[in-house]
């Protein structure tokens, strides 16, 4: 008898629901905005959690690089900058003592390097020196060509690996392996291009260009020049052996005493993690204060409208209750009532949300390309807990005109005008 009864109040209100479009609809205007904005939080925080893992995935989850700076800015630039060079000496003796790393190899660095290509000039571009091991970590990955080996780095041979930016920059029209271009005056050729790996967190590393470490020390020099080590750990389970034996050889190197703090720092992809752990608080803290007082805005538009609702069925309601009608009956209709304009609300909020995220990801990255992590799609899941979220908002927001109701007494509602 229950199962009928539900389904006669559901029944009730969406005819009540389809008799007071407007109403309904004004009524459901709040819903809408909170559910918006739960969805499109949604959207970019899931965004951003793709948009990390990327950069993650593109630097390798396992890979560590030893370095004077600190690429998460925990110290002050004036204490890093004072801090002593890491030399090519001590860069050779870390990479002969570690023995738990699957692979360790020296980067020199300098982001002033000047290309010529033809008539084109590109200045401050990041030039990085290493060694042909550098293609066995996720950065060295190949798209075209090769990158230099064993040979072109003892003979310091005068080739170079195209970061993807660079490339398309340089040869828009393709075809660059085996063309010469001119870093800092230096003729090289090109016998490779990396893939592309740049993503909104790490888009610097497309900007960079590759050369064996010998060619680089001959063009750029040697001396009162500071080195990184980047050092594979083999698996993310080896990080924390592999991190502490890197701390105790590189301390040993420097000759630190044990109550000396380190003059270096082991930088990994969790360095990312506290900036994009900001944008996630700031979207967080942004988008709960808006949905909440988007929802209050909407519980009581549908309190009022039930209100209203009740009050003008009143007779309706005493002459129900007259036949038979229990307050169970009662409630579950206004509930059913205030729940169906909610999730209607959720409906247009999804269907809304759906256009806003697809233009947005669509045309807004070619403008603002540090959008570019946005998905032109809303993900699924969002709409289960839209739909949730709402038929909470409704049962809240139907309670109390539905109890008001059901507590109607027969002879006093029928006679109500």
């Amino acid at each position: 008898m229950k199962i009928i009864a539900t389904k006669e109040a559901f029944l009730q209100a969406i005819h009540s629901i389809r008799a007071n479009t407007l109403r309904s609809s004004l009524a459901a205007l709040g819903v809408v905005i909170g559910i918006t904005f739960v969805i499109l939080m949604g959207w970019v925080l899931s965004g951003l959690d793709k948009a990390m893992e990327d950069s993650f995935k593109a630097m390798g989850t396992d890979v560590m690089y030893v370095d004077k700076f600190d690429w998460a800015g925990g110290k002050s630039w004036k204490e890093l900058r004072n801090r002593p060079n890491i030399t090519l000496d001590q860069t050779e003796k870390l990479i002969s003592r570690l023995t738990s790393a699957e692979l360790a190899v020296p980067v020199a660095r300098t982001n002033r390097g000047k290309i010529v290509y033809g008539n084109q000039v590109y200045e401050n571009i990041a030039i990085q020196g290493t060694t042909s091991q550098f293609s066995l970590t996720p950065s060295g990955t190949i798209d075209s060509g090769r990158f230099f080996n064993d040979i072109e780095d003892r003979m310091a041979s005068n080739v170079v690996v195209l970061g993807w930016k660079v490339y398309q920059t340089l040869f828009p029209n393709g075809n660059s392996i085996g063309s010469t271009i001119k870093i800092n005056n230096v003729k090289y050729t090109v016998i490779g291009v990396a893939t592309k790996q740049g993503t909104t967190f790490a888009d610097f590393m497309d900007n960079i260009v590759y050369i064996p470490l010998k060619s680089f020390l001959g063009t750029f020099g040697k001396y009162r020049r500071n080195f990184s080590i980047c050092v594979k750990a083999g698996s993310t389970d080896q990080l924390d052996n592999v991190r502490a034996e890197v701390e105790g050889q590189m301390r040993m190197i420097r000759n630190l005493k044990p109550w000396e703090e380190n003059n270096f720092s082991i930088n990994e992809t969790k360095t990312f993690e506290t900036a994009v752990s900001t944008i996630r608080t700031i979207v967080w803290v942004v988008g709960i204060g808006m949905t909440l007082l988007s929802f209050i805005v909407g519980i009581i538009g549908i309190v009022n409208i039930m209100f209203v609702s009740i009050y003008e069925r009143t007779k309706e309601i005493g002459i129900r209750k007259a036949l038979g009608a229990k307050r169970y009956d009662i409630l579950i209709q206004i509930i059913f009532e205030s729940t169906t304009i909610a999730i209607i609300g959720a409906f247009i909020s999804f269907v809304l949300t759906s256009v806003v995220a697809y233009i947005t990801a669509t045309f807004l990255p070619k403008l603002i390309p540090q959008v570019g992590f946005l998905s032109p799609m809303i993900p699924l899941d969002l709409l289960g807990i839209a739909t949730v979220i709402s038929i909470m908002v409704g049962i809240i927001a139907g309670l109390l005109p539905a109890m008001r109701a059901a507590n109607f007494e027969p002879v006093v509602a029928i006679r109500y005008e």
